[in-house]
């Protein structure tokens, strides 16, 4: 069986002497010449806990393809750190680095026509970019995740990344010292590793996973574990079935795998962005998949995993419980998922769990009994109203409560936001919001982890809520929503908000409404304008022009 389809081109086409010059300088033997070409896209670069590990693991992926007859070849695409750039003017580029990413790989792998993918990817928007450019592609590919970070500790009290945002808000409040605070940072992150926590990157490693895109136990062996080095050594063996056995990733991102995928998401308590970036996943592997079945699967699935940040537990906790698999061998079992998808093993989900002990629930331990869950029905809430005709996502876990009414207290940014919180302006009962941060908007849709977290470490967690048309870290929890759709740049009712309007936030009923008519609106849409954005340029630029909606998963390749 010939393997290279592609490679061929560029390496044994007689017509096109060049690309063989060229392969031959960069040191390539005949032997590799006549293997099928693996193209490793490393997101990894030195600046960021999650991804200054990854260029090892591509390396390591590289030597061992030698071994299953692969010319495994590096290259190399971007992240952007969402801990590094939140809060600040970085954080636009963080959801538009998806589309980069996936830009990169199609663009790679296509232009040199190499026969498979392999990506490494660390920080939340790496995963699903990578998935999305492996979609596009459609050739035999393989993600590795980078891995979960351990727990930093200080004083006997385990840390991550939310604790150093939220002893900012401790500050604020005078309730914790100096050398506290600053013993808090230096200790929040201890190596190498994505956010401990169910946040948006071990979500998104679970979601893929579960989709059957990379190998069991990728999203949770810990980065610096010798089980993750090993998994780098063994991919390839992988990619060789997969090119033997001509499965591509559009073979095994189905409609039944995207729904094992929001399953697990919403059994282990998982990320808002997960509704973002399945969505974007699933248009860009042809099946056809909405909010609304994102809130009919939340309708009955319960919510089981009882993880940071509203939960104890660390994903490190559930790698020591038996990992992902042995989870999903749980879920299996009770009949919460399709077990004859295709996955990237060559094998389905239920061939590859058949061997593994299931995950023994307790009160005690990370996942709870399904007889008594944190939630009976997921905490992926999908709110529609008068204040989000087209939809909005929030993370209720019935810990915040199931309701809130409160006064709107209005931002046109979350600059504006953040001094209100620190000067002590956001009192208890109030509902901030913070608009004109959507995809459009601000552009780039940032994540509110630094408000939210102010509010959290003020100790007004459960006293304020916070709306916006942007988006949520995974490492947020309190009485929040975002993604709300439409947006405020592109003329929604939250554009349309004044100080003090009533709004109530009903995950009961699933409303997200204001108490302003209808004909009140349509007055205020008369003096309304789209707020200027200044000093818009290059891949801002574009993204505003490009970028759908919230609601359709913020891709660009719509029209």
């Amino acid at each position: 069986m010939n393997l290279k389809k592609y490679s061929w081109e560029i390496s044994d086409n007689p017509e096109h002497p060049a690309g063989k010059a060229m392969l031959y300088a960069t040191g390539l033997s005949d032997k590799k010449m006549k293997q099928p070409f693996v193209g490793i896209a490393s997101c990894g670069y030195e600046s960021n806990p999650c991804n200054m590990h990854l260029n090892d693991f591509a390396g390591l992926i590289k030597a061992s393809s030698q071994e299953y007859d692969l010319t495994g070849l590096v290259f190399n695409t971007i992240g952007i750190s969402d801990g590094t750039s939140m809060g600040t003017m970085g954080m636009r580029y963080s959801l538009v680095s998806r589309e980069i990413i996936a830009d990169s790989i199609e663009s790679f792998i296509l232009g040199h026509s190499f026969d498979a993918c392999v990506a490494v990817a660390g920080c939340d928007k790496n995963m699903p970019g990578a998935v999305m450019g492996m979609l596009r592609i459609n050739r035999p590919s393989i993600m590795v995740y980078g891995g979960t970070i351990a727990s930093g500790n200080y004083k006997g009290e385990k840390l991550n990344i939310v604790s150093a945002f939220e002893a900012f808000g401790k500050k604020i409040q005078g309730t914790i010292s100096d050398e506290d605070y600053d013993g808090v940072i230096r200790n929040a992150c201890p190596g190498a590793g994505a956010c401990g926590g169910m946040y948006t990157a071990n979500t998104m490693s679970s979601a893929i996973e579960a989709m059957g895109m990379s190998l069991p136990y990728s999203a949770s062996y810990p980065a610096n574990s010798p089980e993750k080095l090993r998994e780098c050594r063994e991919v390839s063996q992988y990619v060789k079935v997969l090119l033997e056995k001509d499965i591509k990733p559009k073979d095994i991102v189905t409609r039944k795998s995207i729904e094992n995928a929001v399953r697990v998401v919403i059994a282990l308590g998982g990320s808002t962005n997960a509704v973002l970036h399945i969505l974007a996943i699933a248009k860009t592997a042809g099946v056809d998949f909405t909010l609304q079945d994102f809130k009919a699967l939340n309708d009955v699935t319960p919510m089981l995993g009882d993880f940071k940040p509203s939960g104890k537990f660390l994903m490190e906790d559930l790698h020591e419980q038996g990992g992902l698999p042995a989870f999903m061998k749980f879920m299996l079992n009770e009949g919460l998922l399709h077990g004859d998808c295709m996955t990237v093993t060559g094998k389905t989900l239920a061939e590859n769990l058949e061997k593994i002990e299931p995950i023994v629930p307790s009160m005690v331990n990370c996942i709870r009994p399904l007889d008594q869950p944190i939630k009976k029905t997921g905490h992926l809430c999908i709110l529609k109203g008068n204040l989000a005709p087209e939809g909005a996502v929030s993370k209720i876990t019935g810990k915040e409560g199931i309701s809130f009414t409160g006064p709107a207290k209005v931002f046109d940014s979350e600059l504006e936001a953040n001094n209100a919180i620190r000067d002590h302006k956001v009192q208890a009962g109030d509902i901030v919001v913070i608009r004109n941060v959507g995809p459009k908007g601000a552009p780039g849709m940032p994540e509110m982890l630094k408000p939210t977290s102010m509010i959290i470490g003020a100790g007004l967690g459960s006293d304020v809520a916070l709306i916006t048309d942007g988006r949520f870290s995974g490492g947020t929890h309190g009485f929040v929503v975002g993604h709300v759709t439409p947006e405020a740049w592109c003329g929604g009712p939250i554009g349309l908000l004044r100080d003090g309007d009533m709004i109530t936030i009903d995950a009961d009923k699933l409303e997200l409404s204001v108490n302003v008519s209808e004909a009140e609106f349509a007055e205020r849409k008369k003096s309304w304008s789209p707020k200027v954005i200044e000093g818009l340029q290059g891949t801002l630029k574009k993204y505003n022009k490009l970028v759908a909606t919230a609601s359709e998963g913020c891709v660009t390749d719509k029209f």
